[in-house]
């Protein structure tokens, strides 16, 4: 519009462009609480830092930050829809060691049986890298496969399959297939992940059945979902269910406009990232921004997508697969994005799980108390047989 230009047409296309990038910037803000599996309308704790301040800081943090920074040889697996799933091996650093002589799977093997091979699955809005810590501490004691779901980190964009959790497991299996076509596995999932576990289970119980030795479903859950209210009060939550799918259609149609409003509003949506992640107040501010960049990195309307196929999330009658096996458990108390009752109701369907409860962990506890989730990932390793021996057990961190 020219300057001077004061016509009804004018004055009603500034106002609905002004209307527009008001709610793009609403919505933009909206995607930090959703990425993190929760809900608009979050009260954020007034900054006391100056902008600029707080803004270098940042920078600061994003450029000596060396979280994420693990790399493994690469590879690619196709999904059913020609999707490219791309994924990373930590080979295990004494190959001869890895050799695992003796019975399995009812035969006599002719040579040394394959390495165990340990698959991690991440969580929504997140990628492989979401495993630093453990990737880290595992690293050269057993066989690795870290991937990234479809849309997400290094994967392609999916190619028009029907999103669902059941397509999930099915890449999964793909990943397998590719990256560990032989040998025992140990299946570890973190919030999604854990949903696309069950869901590889529940198409694939054979796969279960003969390969998979040891599982861990980390701040997970096995259906329920649309239970869930992320810590908001019954009015709150009311309001930002009828919220959600306006701010999620603004997301799938005017995708750039809401990127756009979503890098202006980062320092908000820090902020409820921050308190959706993790139960402590007082995390290391440099995995808290590195949490934050992992949900950064996934694209609006991804967030849109896929949050919408958590409700129909039901796979609590495929955990019986995993019955026969050393399985892992562990959640963080004070997670609102997965309360830790869906863990325990996990544990209830397989009694002889270990069930582990990280006092003032939130739902990234495997950022927020590495050590401990090390530890306890390692003794189901060693109980499973993949390792020798389980690594010395860490107290959570006060």
């Amino acid at each position: 519009m020219s300057e001077g230009d004061s016509t009804g047409t004018g004055t009603g296309a500034a106002m609905a462009g002004a209307a527009w990038r008001r709610g793009a910037g609403f919505a933009g803000a909206a995607v930090g609480v959703v990425a993190a599996g929760a809900a608009v309308g979050v009260a954020v704790e007034r900054l006391t830092v100056g902008r600029g301040m707080r803004r270098k800081a940042r920078l600061a943090l994003d450029s000596s930050g060396p979280y994420g920074t693990l790399r493994g040889t690469p590879g690619t697996a196709v999904a059913e829809d020609g999707t490219e799933l791309y994924y990373e091996v930590d080979e295990i650093a004494d190959q001869k060691a890895a050799e695992r002589p003796g019975r399995r799977f009812g035969r006599r093997p002719a040579a040394a049986e394959p390495p165990v091979t340990v698959v991690f699955t991440h969580g929504y809005c997140l990628s492989q890298d979401a495993w630093h810590f453990q990737r880290a501490a595992l690293r050269g004691r057993v066989r690795m496969v870290f991937w990234d779901q479809r849309s997400h980190g290094r994967s392609e964009r999916g190619r028009g399959a029907p999103l669902s959790i059941d397509l999930l497991g099915r890449d999964l299996k793909a990943v397998v297939d590719a990256a560990a076509p032989e040998g025992p596995l140990v299946l570890v999932g973190h919030s999604m992940g854990g949903m696309t576990t069950m869901a590889l289970a529940a198409q694939y119980p054979r796969l279960i059945a003969e390969r998979v030795i040891g599982a861990a479903f980390v701040g997970t859950s096995s259906g329920r979902m649309g239970e869930v209210t992320y810590g908001l009060p019954p009015v709150g939550w009311s309001v930002a269910r009828r919220i959600l799918p306006g701010a999620f259609k603004l997301m799938t149609a005017q995708t750039e406009l809401v990127e756009k409003g979503r890098r202006a509003t980062s320092e908000i949506v820090g902020g409820v990232v921050k308190r959706y992640s993790f139960g402590a107040r007082d995390v290391d501010p440099a995995v808290a921004r590195f949490a934050e960049r992992l949900i950064e990195a996934t694209p609006v309307d991804v967030v849109a997508e896929f949050y919408a196929v958590f409700a129909g999330h039901d796979k609590l009658a495929a955990l019986c697969a995993f019955d026969h096996l050393p399985v892992l458990v562990l959640a963080g108390d004070k997670d609102m994005v997965i309360p830790p009752g869906h863990s325990e109701v996990i544990a209830e369907a397989l009694p002889d799980a270990e069930l582990v409860m990280v006092p003032g962990a939130g739902h990234m506890v495997m950022m927020e108390q590495p050590g401990l989730v090390d530890d306890r990932l390692a003794e189901l390793l060693a109980e499973a047989g993949a390792v020798s021996a389980p690594a010395p057990r860490t107290a959570p961190a006060p």
